[in-house]
């Protein structure tokens, strides 16, 4: 069974229904959930994007924290994690290091009459690259 539930999220406010579906399996296994934010880095020397890299930081901190005050009380433990490079690498690796981990997130629902539209999406590369389990949340309608 699970015992952690990996949340890819950004800094939109679709991540509502992948926080939602790992919250309830959490739940029920009385495992932990990981919102995971990655800082997305850029091919420049460090010392020259240093300030703009801990601005990013400081607006993913407060859009977690502003998560986490909003499922607080569901009866779940949860963390959350910032950390920097390419996103989909990013969360391949950690789910790598996470035993036992299953990542939840929100992915597009696919237009059957365009069905190649999106496969650049994080929810694709991560669906072709990591070793852990992927539940995609798909919802709404096409994008």
């Amino acid at each position: 069974m699970y015992e952690q539930f990996i949340v890819p999220v950004d800094l939109s406010d679709r991540n509502a229904e992948a926080i939602d579906t790992a919250l309830e399996l959490a739940r029920m296994t009385g495992g932990l959930v990981t919102l995971l934010h990655v800082v997305e880095t850029l091919d420049l020397p460090y010392d020259e994007v240093a300030e703009f890299y801990t601005r990013l930081e400081e607006a993913a901190a407060e859009k977690l924290e502003g998560l986490l005050e909003q499922i607080q009380d569901s009866d779940v433990e949860f963390e959350r994690r910032i950390v920097f490079g390419d996103p989909a690498a990013e969360i391949v690796e950690f789910a790598q290091q996470s035993p036992n981990s299953l990542i939840v997130l929100r992915s597009h629902r696919v237009d059957p009459s365009a069905p190649t539209h999106g496969w650049a999406t994080l929810s694709y590369k991560l669906a072709i690259l990591a070793t852990s389990p992927i539940l995609l949340v798909k919802r709404g309608t096409p994008e």
